[in-house]
């Protein structure tokens, strides 16, 4: 049976940089539209079954709520607690599963969560969040012909590896898909993260010009100027005598001081000490506590999750003539 996975993050899109920057706010009766329209584009492949993941608000319910396709489609079996945990599981069912993608609707966070745990399974990230410097903006419905072409295997050159920055560190080891950083601030508290002054060693998979978040730094330093297949450290300091504005957060454009960056192969790695008690952030929020004097080690790792390319996988499709009526 070919499966394809649904993880529609109701808590997406809503956190402080609405507060603190201009971020958008993707409304979850948008998100049951999102889904009705992935559903839709899934619909027109041989895929026999979409399991979506449960959640307070009802996304699944309500998009499936008088659909009328040929896919079975139902709303997984599986513990929820309402809460950023439920991705994390709701992947790891769905690969036990044998789903042969899965679909995400949130930002850089909500993503993160599931690359952790889908192994080989490839994900199509759908944006939805604040900072997006992973998914991407795309229509739905393309987004779930993809999904389906490539969980039938009809498209097979459309999924590529991603890297990630491998983090250890006291009492955790955790992973980041665009960025990760040290952060002068002694509490996870609202977890975002909009103070560059309090920035100190900032680790990036990509440099990709036009992104937002953290990453927007490399690309302010360096443009698309920088080796291929290579993370980026960067050094950052309130004292240091170089600056460049960057776009940190959406509609918040701020001085970042830069005292030097390097480019990392993969396997190099960071280790940064900290002289008070701080945080680290993945992917623009906060998540582990770092005690006065203790370390943390940042590896940037070319084996992360694997990513469907939505536009390579239909043109594969078409040169195949898969869409030809005849």
């Amino acid at each position: 049976m070919n499966l394809v996975g649904v993880i529609a993050n109701p808590a997406s899109g809503k956190d402080i940089r609405r507060l603190v920057a201009h971020g958008s706010v993707f409304d979850n009766d948008e998100k049951v539209s999102i889904v009705r329209r992935v559903l839709a584009g899934i619909d027109s492949t041989p895929v026999d079954r979409v399991l979506i993941m449960p959640d307070r608000f009802g996304i699944g319910l309500k998009a499936t709520d008088g659909l009328n396709v040929a896919t079975d489609v139902d709303i997984l079996d599986m513990p929820v607690r309402f809460e950023a945990v439920d991705s994390e599981v709701a992947t790891r069912h769905l690969v036990d599963l044998g789903a042969g993608c899965i679909v995400t609707l949130g930002g850089d966070g909500t993503n993160r969560l599931v690359a952790k745990h889908a192994g080989t399974t490839p994900i199509l990230p759908i944006s939805t969040g604040t900072n997006n410097a992973f998914p991407v903006m795309m229509e739905a419905t393309t987004a779930g012909i993809a999904a389906g072409l490539v969980s039938v295997g009809i498209t097979t050159g459309a999924v590529a590896q991603m890297p990630i920055i491998r983090c250890t560190g006291p009492g955790f080891e955790d992973v980041a898909l665009v960025d990760a950083a040290v952060y002068t601030e002694r509490f996870i508290g609202a977890r975002a993260v909009w103070d560059p002054d309090r920035l100190r060693e900032v680790v990036l998979t990509r440099l990709r010009p036009g992104s937002i978040g953290l990453s927007s730094i490399g690309s302010a330093i360096h443009g698309d100027d920088h080796p291929r297949g290579h993370g980026l450290f960067i050094d950052v300091h309130p004292d240091a005598p170089t600056t460049v504005r960057a776009p940190i957060a959406p509609g918040l454009i701020l001085d970042v001081h830069v005292a030097g960056t390097k480019p990392l192969a993969p396997g190099d790695s960071i280790e940064a000490t900290v002289a008070q008690p701080s945080v680290i952030a993945f992917d623009g929020e906060r998540e582990h506590e770092l005690p006065e004097e203790s370390s943390v080690t940042m590896r940037f790792d070319a084996d992360g999750p694997l990513v469907v390319d939505a536009g390579a996988a239909i043109a594969e499709a078409a040169r195949h003539n898969w869409f030809h009526a005849d």
